[in-house]
């Protein structure tokens, strides 16, 4: 494969606001992050919604629509991924509802449960800007981030109803093969996606050794070339991840819902900077890096 797809994913649900005063919290912000990271050579942008106010992750459909227009305003090309993951604590329902309402070309949906352990970044920040952010870390010590079949049945469903492809986050090698088992019952249509997502406190970390087993595994189950993937590692994995995934064959993800800093020590003041130093390393090691109308034709979405 010569064209690769180079992902963003803006804001996330897992960073709070104490942990950079950079992360895009508003619509707005969000929408410009996202604008500037196409600008740079990101093809897709990954979308989540945050409360304006406070920057509590949201499933307000008014917030994706003002943000989603913003984008559209100023970009009529890249692809607009939105998530199905939400924020802990949300229904399935609230979830999927970005689905039916905005028929996104592509939408995120978690392949499987797993513990989501963010509670150790409680206790590494000092002070907190507002009030939701601690209980929220600390409550996920005891926390399942929880994708049933039944789940994934209901918004695999929504997904096909409304011609929007999902984008399978994978964040265990037993997700491959509950998308293996989603595929054989009929409700993953043509060439699966699959984002390997690493470094998870709860599910399989970032390592070389991690991401070749993901690599391998799928292999068995998909067979080579019958599916399409990319691959990150959360926190200062990230960029070390994307390269092995280049020379595995895969497409990338970098972004501050995935990782808040530009190198040691140093903080990326916006997702833009992310994606100009994954675009760097792509052109250093030769790698093309796909137009949003290559990555429709690699994935076999429609505009």
């Amino acid at each position: 494969m010569s064209k690769r797809i180079l992902n963003c994913a803006i804001t996330g649900s897992i960073h709070t606001p104490s942990m950079s005063p950079y992360l895009p919290i508003t619509p707005d912000q969000i929408a410009q992050n996202a604008i500037d990271a196409a600008n740079a050579g990101a093809a897709a942008v990954h979308i989540h919604a945050r409360d304006p106010e406070n920057g509590k992750p949201s499933s307000d459909l008014g917030l994706y629509e003002e943000i989603i227009d913003k984008i559209r305003a100023k970009n009529k090309d890249v692809i607009i991924c939105i998530t199905t993951g939400g924020g802990a604590g949300m229904t399935v329902e609230q979830r999927a509802s970005v689905v039916p309402k905005f028929k996104p070309e592509l939408a995120s949906m978690n392949a499987g449960s797993i513990n989501w352990g963010l509670f150790p970044a409680a206790a590494r920040i000092k002070e907190f800007k507002y009030d939701w952010e601690k209980p929220m870390l600390e409550m996920t010590k005891g926390f399942i981030f929880q994708n049933t079949f039944a789940d994934m049945e209901g918004i695999l469903n929504i997904m096909n109803e409304n011609g929007t492809k999902p984008e399978l986050e994978c964040y265990d090698v037993g997700h491959l093969y509950n998308v293996k088992f989603l595929q054989s019952a009929g409700l993953i249509k043509g060439k699966p996606y699959l984002q390997f997502v690493l470094g998870i406190n709860g599910a399989l970390a970032a390592t070389p050794y991690d991401l070749q087993y993901m690599k391998e595994t799928a292999d068995r189950l998909f067979g080579v070339g019958g599916y399409e993937w990319s691959a990150f590692g959360a926190g200062r994995a990230e960029f070390p991840t994307c390269v092995q995934n280049l020379f595995l064959g895969g497409h990338v993800r970098v972004g501050m819902e995935d990782n808040l800093y530009l190198g040691k020590g140093k903080m990326a003041e916006n997702n833009a900077q992310l994606v100009e130093k994954m675009a760097r390393l792509m052109n250093e090691l030769d790698f093309e890096i796909a137009t949003p109308d290559e990555a429709r034709e690699i994935l076999g979405i429609k505009k």
